[in-house]
């Protein structure tokens, strides 16, 4: 799957994320987007690191399940990285 399938799928997976952790992601609808994209983009990677399958495709679900974990991970990130400097402040 290529770099621009791995955007598109971001994109809804960012909204997956919004919907699953709602209050964790600070920033709106824009910020969960962009931490999809970006965890979705992190979990192909990764995914095509552990798994080996570079040759995975849009309607795969294990790309799914990759994006939506990777864009969790990332959100969560997201998420204590603002939190702490909320409270620290």
């Amino acid at each position: 799957m290529g770099f621009i399938s791995w955007i598109i799928l971001g994109l809804i997976v960012g909204a997956i994320v919004k919907a699953i952790m709602p209050g964790r992601v600070g920033g709106g609808w824009i910020t969960s987007l962009i931490l999809g994209v970006v965890g979705a983009i992190v979990g192909g990677w990764i995914g095509d690191l552990l798994f080996n399958k570079g040759g995975m495709s849009f309607w795969n679900i294990g790309s799914w399940i990759l994006a939506i974990v990777g864009g969790l991970v990332v959100a969560g990130i997201y998420g204590a990285i603002t939190g702490r400097s909320k409270s620290a402040a």
